[in-house]
């Protein structure tokens, strides 16, 4: 087990600080959020990239539709370079309530889903570093066979990408099959938000398994809070979780507004177990 820690702030300078301290004391990964209108992740990633060494880091979720796919392609394979390697690139469809709405971003969640797939076929196409072209419902993209205006990542076949899967959905966990990582959710009959559980977890991991082609590592990321002050409990909460299949653990403090009580769980360390 991995574990992660996301900065709920907004403060760009308090979360490099955060970072350099998550990186201290152990931490495997730090993110940050990606909102419509709020600090920029990309720029406050570079930034984390420019002074820890061995952290990862990424933003928990990027929403693809809402963001030009060559230009998150940009942004992610300069993070990647700039930081030797560390990037994660987590995405889905995003939940409306960062900002959809109020800047007339498409809200159909069909639509979103089809500029998810197709953005992630022109970033991927593009990491490689030689002329692409594209065609498909919404994007178009003439190759071009005369230079090369960006270099590609520096990991190998690719950045890892993490995909949210809403279970028991057959397109949305195919979807999952073609990446590197699965961000849980579930949905019901009535397309209702439900609590994963472990047994649920369980089931996508053996999904997984049967289905997935690719012979590259496969991640299973779970978020939570843990005390930071009770090892026994923290490793209860876990415990179930990595039983299950999940790889991964992201200490999320989301409604949490004071920084200090951040600072502090992020120097208490990760809950290992």
């Amino acid at each position: 087990m991995k574990y992660g820690f996301v900065f709920p702030g907004q403060d760009v300078v308090m979360a490099v600080a955060f970072a350099q301290q998550a990186e201290t004391a152990g931490w495997d990964a730090f993110f940050v959020w990606d909102a419509a209108w709020a600090t920029d992740p990309w720029v406050t990633m570079g930034a984390i990239a420019a002074v820890t060494e061995r952290i990862r880091f990424g933003a928990m979720i990027t929403p693809v539709s809402r963001r030009r796919p060559w230009k998150l392609a940009s942004e992610t394979a300069t993070v990647d370079r700039l930081s030797n390697g560390r990037l994660i690139l987590a995405v889905g469809l995003g939940a409306l309530d960062t900002g959809f709405t109020k800047f007339g971003e498409e809200t159909d969640r069909r639509t979103r889903a089809e500029l998810l797939d197709e953005g992630l076929d022109i970033i991927t196409g593009l990491w490689k570093g030689q002329p692409f072209g594209y065609e498909g419902k919404h994007y178009h993209i003439q190759p071009e066979d005369d230079h090369i205006a960006c270099l590609p990542p520096v990991q190998q076949p690719r950045i890892p990408i993490w995909v949210v899967g809403a279970w028991p959905r057959m397109k949305s966990m195919r979807r999952v099959l073609r990446y590197d990582g699965l961000l849980p959710n579930k949905i019901d009959a009535q397309g209702k938000h439900q609590q994963v559980t472990p047994d649920d977890v369980r089931a996508m991991r053996a999904f997984v398994d049967e289905r997935r082609t690719l012979t590259t590592p496969f991640d299973i990321v779970m978020e939570g809070e843990t005390p930071g002050d009770d090892a026994e409990k923290a490793g209860s909460i876990i415990r179930p979780w990595a039983e299950a299949g999940a790889t991964w653990w992201i200490e999320a403090m989301w409604g949490t507004q004071d920084m200090e009580a951040v600072r502090t769980r992020i120097q208490q360390g990760p809950p290992r177990f």
